[in-house]
């Protein structure tokens, strides 16, 4: 119960509201009450100072001390402690445990009015205060802090899925996103995929302060501004961007408390699977979130979503025609494939052009090449795993066309023939040795684009070494006899038959044939002085 005898010497004395709530600890609808008592029993100081206990309870009565005194009363200061010390402990923590206090007579609050009586508490104790969210008024938005794990199914690369979440705070309804970085483009689809899950835009949005949502003034300036293209996407849907106050995670604790639950409830239960696409784990996401907003009652037995559909869904601001699409320029530069790269992806251009550098325009959806004023083509935007072509057929010259039969016999004859006839019959002694074909097609291409890529001569050379002495041809075989050869322009010598192991038979002489002349030195040829 308050001092209402001090509050009343204060209130005499014409102190302020805020005075008075600093010297006695009270809240002021406390103070708005013994105003008026004072007011319509014409209290002076004097009286006010010769009251006692008594006097003052039949003054101020305090109507809920007979029904409390059945319940259980909740230690309230321990709560308070408990949450200054751990940032992740709430009100719903601190009922269950109150509802399991063992041996301490009295019946247990029920939530909501163990909830009252703290914020009653917290309002007499200067604690905190405690945020009312209005329906419709609000969407808070934030990335979760960890990550899941996506693997390329071609070169087993693992890249991460940053997952965005948005809340409407007075329903609690949950929305999340993967995507496969935090940057502005990501950003404000994100937002436009949660306003669309909604089915309405909320009056204002908060975002925490990331680069993403706000920019400084100037360097050193502490004010911030929300940047373009995040006040284009708020412009668009009629809302407004109030970002949270730095060092107040109070501002956004639905927002935190949405996180909260995305990680336990979607990241852990997603983050030991094999996520190969971005679309395969953003319906995977899609049916957690669900199970958060329809299957899981709260305390109240509500959902989220009855909640959401009762008595939030109507007051949202309906959609626009038109989704928003944010555009970025860029000048880029076609490679020598005929192809420009933007965010690690890459987009065709007529090979005529190679070297050029180009106008190209980037939304969500498409990728728009200029030449000047000209539109050359579009391609649909490439998301996910790095490194993507897309290649338009009528953009490759004639000589790259013709890809048909790629990684098969006749592909790698063809490429063999641009060497020299060692080199295709080397090849073709590989795919022959193979049980199964496609077995040697690794070797086949390690040969041909390794060893040859930029030795074509060499490579010919020591192939026909190989050939000539009808050896067993393999990538190191050749690469050894290669690296033996003393130039690249140095031929291998033109194959000559081995001599004959057999011994020849010679006719005996005849008669006719003259005598053979032998020479001999005498023995005064070895004589002393010789």
């Amino acid at each position: 119960m308050a001092d209402y005898g001090a509050i009343m010497a204060l209130v005499l004395e014409h102190r302020s509201y805020s005075e008075i709530v600093e010297t006695v600890g009270c809240s002021r609808r406390e103070i708005s009450l013994v105003k008026k008592t004072v007011h319509a029993h014409s209290i002076t100081a004097a009286q006010a100072a010769g009251m006692n206990r008594e006097q003052l309870e039949r003054l101020f009565p305090d109507g809920r001390k007979n029904v409390s005194a059945g319940f259980a009363q909740p230690d309230f200061p321990g709560i308070v402690r408990s949450m200054k010390s751990n940032r992740h402990y709430t009100l719903q923590q601190a009922w269950h445990r109150y509802l399991q206090l063992i041996g301490v007579p009295g019946k247990k609050y029920g939530y909501t009015q163990f909830c009252q009586l703290f914020n009653d508490y917290a309002a007499t104790h200067e604690v905190v205060a405690t945020l009312h969210h209005e329906p419709g008024r609000a969407m808070l938005v934030d990335w979760a802090g960890d990550t899941l794990a996506l693997q390329d199914a071609l070169t087993g690369q693992v890249t991460k899925a940053y997952l965005f979440v948005a809340v409407l705070p007075y329903s609690g309804m949950v929305f999340c996103r993967g995507f496969t970085d935090m940057k502005q483009p990501a950003w404000n689809s994100a937002h436009v995929k949660a306003f669309e899950a909604f089915g309405g835009s909320s009056q204002i949005v908060v975002p925490d302060n990331a680069a993403t949502a706000t920019n400084r003034h100037s360097q050193g300036d502490g004010t911030r501004i929300v940047n373009a293209s995040y006040r284009r996407l708020a412009d668009h849907y009629g809302t407004a961007v109030v970002p949270a106050r730095s060092n107040h995670p109070r501002d956004k604790a639905a927002a935190e408390s949405a996180v909260n639950v995305v990680n336990k409830r979607v990241i852990g239960y997603l983050a030991e699977e094999l996520w190969l696409t971005l679309d395969e784990l953003n319906a995977a996401i899609e049916e957690r979130v669900v199970e958060i907003n329809e299957k899981i009652r709260r305390v109240d037995g509500s959902t989220r979503y009855e909640r959401f559909t009762q008595e939030e869904a109507d007051l949202l601001q309906p959609l626009p025609a038109e989704q928003f699409d944010s555009v970025e320029w860029k000048q880029l530069k076609v490679g020598r494939n005929y192809h420009v790269s933007a965010d690690y992806q890459h987009y065709s251009a007529p090979y005529t052009l190679a070297g050029r550098i180009l106008k190209v325009r980037l939304t969500s959806l498409k990728v728009t090449i200029f030449d000047g004023e000209s539109v050359l083509c579009e391609h649909p935007r490439k998301h996910g795993r790095k490194g993507q072509y897309s290649t338009l057929p009528e953009h490759v010259p004639a000589q790259h066309r013709d890809v048909a039969g790629l990684w098969s016999r006749n592909w790698f004859l063809e490429r063999a023939r641009g060497f020299g006839p060692a080199t295709v019959e080397v090849i073709e002694m590989l795919l022959d040795r193979a049980a199964i074909e496609a077995q040697a097609y690794l070797d086949c291409q390690n040969i041909l684009m390794g060893l040859g890529k930029r030795n074509r001569t060499r490579l010919e050379a020591a192939c026909q070494q190989v050939v000539n002495q009808h050896g067993y041809p393999t990538y190191t075989t050749l690469k050894r006899v290669m690296a033996g050869l003393n130039s690249d322009s140095q031929q291998a010598a033109a194959p000559s038959p081995v001599p004959s192991d057999m011994k020849k038979k010679t006719a005996p002489p005849s008669p006719e044939d003259e005598p053979l002349q032998v020479f001999v030195r005498g023995a005064d040829y070895y004589g002393e002085g010789r």
